[in-house]
Parts: structure tokens; C-alpha cells; sequence
């Protein structure tokens, strides 16, 4: 697949790189359109066992929507890219796969909401967070008002979102909303490392505790616990179940067989 804003690398643990460093990665509807083509491609191939998302260059994951794009659209084109941007990050989350945010520098605005629609997010001790949308009179338009309350708590997403206040990796750990916070020059290989140590447990598990996970978020709790039981015992049928608990009663490591 030809891409211009993007770099995609296919393998088991794929990365997919927003690439407008001059514009410091900024998002444009021709990004977050290629990002969905990459997002179609990987849900259908069940050789990817996890993605890595990062930004390129050193300064920027997402430093935002393309804000001199933006200035140009009528409300209408506005609610559109709006809407653009929802279906791209909930297909993200969708995704059967994790999927890991390798954040390097700037994740503000959209970027934020990029990292957000991630599972797991690992930060440069260089990176900067935000949601600045109301310095320019707007809102988080790609989730960002639902999802970091659910990252970081209601408390602390009303202050961040409505005074649009920028804050360091050593703050987003403390909130919880990264995982690791690492030197900038080891962020990848702390991504990969991670994502290699996902990838080496049952894909059929991962699938069910990463649905499972998502029905927390979407769902209201005596629902999301039906759920959770359904997940259990899709894995419980599953030839990884049989072959996981065997392996422990024998003392050796499982040989999965993804399904």
C-alpha cells in the first residue's frame, strides 16, 4: 500500500508512523483516511499480532489537527471531520489486536485523542500532553471528552479539558494515563519489547480480554459483566485454554496454537 502522511511496516508487530514531521504530525483528512486504510488492512490479517503507533521525527507524536485546515472549514466541514476523526479512533479501539502508543514528543489535541484510542501508552520522558481545543474557542472532537475521563478520572479531565493546560510524561504517569516513561532514545525498543511480550501470549485470550476490556468502557456494569462471562467462556472452548493449563500442571511453557 502506497502512502503519502503515513509509513506503514507490516510484521508481526507492525508500526504505523504519521509522517508530516514538518507539520509536526499533524492530523488532515488525508492522515486520519490512510490511517483507516491501514486500520481495514490489519483487522483482516490475523498475522499481525500487535501495532505500534508513533509519530516521525523527535518533536512531535501528534502535536493536533491541522489547525491552518481547520481554519478553513464551514460548521458543516467541521462536524464532518469530526465525525471523520470518531470512526477513525474508534477503529482503533476496535481493533481485535493491542495496540501500543510509542509517544515521542507532542500528543496534544488530536494527538491525545490518537493516544487515547490506543491500549497501552508508552512516553518519552520528552513528550508534552494536552487538550488544548478551547484556546481556540472548540472542543476535543475526536473523543477526547469521553475518553481521558475514563483514563485519568472526571476530576482531572475537567480541569485539563476546560483550562486546555499542556502537562509532562512525568505528570501523565502520575495521572495514570501512560504506562512507561522512558529516555526519548529508547522509546521504540521499550514499545517493541512490550509488544513482543503481548504478542507471545494466546491471540485468542488477548482478543476476548481486549473485548472485554472495551465493554468496561461502553458498557454499564451488570452488562459488562455478562459480557466478561461470555469472554470467558469463548476462551474456556478455545484449544489455547487447553493447551495454557496443561503446560502449567506439566511445568513447561505453552506452545499456543491461536485458536
Amino acid at each position: 500500500m502506497d502512502f503519502k502522511n503515513i509509513i506503514f511496516e507490516k510484521a508481526a508487530i507492525a508500526t504505523l508512523t504519521v509522517n508530516r514531521p514538518t507539520a509536526l504530525n499533524a492530523l488532515n483528512r488525508e492522515v486520519l483516511e490512510e490511517m483507516a486504510r491501514v486500520i481495514r488492512e490489519v483487522r483482516h490479517d490475523a498475522s499481525v499480532r500487535v501495532l505500534i503507533v508513533t509519530g516521525a521525527g523527535d518533536k512531535a507524536f501528534v502535536a493536533g489537527a491541522d489547525i491552518a485546515a481547520m481554519a478553513k472549514m464551514s460548521a458543516v466541514d467541521g462536524l464532518d471531520f469530526s465525525r471523520l476523526g470518531h470512526r477513525v479512533m474508534e477503529s482503533f479501539e476496535d481493533l481485535p489486536i493491542p495496540v501500543i502508543a510509542a509517544v515521542n514528543g507532542f500528543a496534544l489535541g488530536g494527538g491525545l485523542e490518537l493516544a487515547l484510542a490506543c491500549d497501552l501508552i508508552v512516553a518519552s520522558d520528552k513528550a508534552r500532553f494536552g487538550q488544548p481545543e478551547i484556546n481556540l474557542g472548540l472542543i476535543p472532537g475526536f473523543g477526547g471528552t469521553q475518553r481521558l475521563p475514563h483514563r485519568i478520572g472526571h476530576n482531572k479531565a475537567r480541569e485539563l479539558i476546560m483550562t486546555g493546560d499542556m502537562f509532562d510524561a512525568k505528570t501523565a504517569l502520575e495521572l495514570g494515563l501512560v504506562n512507561q516513561v522512558i529516555a526519548p532514545d529508547a522509546l521504540i525498543e521499550t514499545a517493541r519489547k512490550l509488544a513482543e511480550k503481548i504478542a507471545g501470549k494466546s491471540a485468542v485470550a488477548l482478543r476476548q480480554a481486549k473485548a472485554a476490556l472495551r465493554a468496561a468502557f461502553t458498557m454499564e456494569e451488570d452488562a459488562g459483566l455478562r459480557f466478561e462471562q461470555e469472554a470467558f467462556g469463548v476462551t474456556f472452548g478455545s484449544a489455547d485454554r487447553v493447551e495454557g493449563t496443561s503446560a502449567f500442571v506439566e511445568k513447561r511453557p505453552p506452545k499456543w496454537q491461536h485458536k
